[in-house]
Formats: C-alpha cells, sequence, structure tokens
C-alpha cells in the first residue's frame, strides 16, 4: 500500500543519488544503502539495517530497492 510507510526512498535523480524522507521531513540524498542507513539513524531509528527491505517501514519508490542510479562523475 503506498504512502503507510513512514520512510520513502523517492526515485534516483538525474544525476544519481535517491532522496530519502521520513514523514515527509527530507532526511538527504542517498547515494548507497551506507547512506540511507545512516540517515536513518541520524533520525533516530534503532537498527536501521534491519528495516531498509520492510515494506511496512521504507517504500521505495520509481526504482528498484538499493539501486541509487548513476553516482555523480568526479573531476579529479
Amino acid at each position: 500500500m503506498r504512502g503507510h510507510a513512514p520512510i520513502v526512498v523517492h526515485p534516483a535523480s538525474a544525476t544519481g543519488g535517491r532522496q530519502v524522507t521520513a514523514r515527509g521531513a527530507i532526511l538527504g540524498l542517498a547515494y548507497d544503502d551506507l547512506d540511507l542507513v545512516e540517515f536513518l539513524r541520524r533520525a533516530g531509528v534503532d537498527e536501521p539495517e534491519a528495516i531498509i527491505d520492510d515494506p511496512a517501514w521504507v517504500e521505495w519508490r520509481g526504482g528498484k530497492p538499493h539501486d541509487y542510479g548513476e553516482p555523480p562523475l568526479r573531476n579529479t
């Protein structure tokens, strides 16, 4: 059921990464699961690694779970 999970991982942006929100508040732009876990930890989620695949907690929109799109190119 769409819209019931408190955490939403939105579709990948054109430059890579997916916006993460919790109850509508923006937590950040995640480029991988480590970013997602850190955002959830900072938001006060206990054991965030345990919930990222639980649809009662996290809704993955507009793409496959754990697919964050292409990361931005870095100039070296």
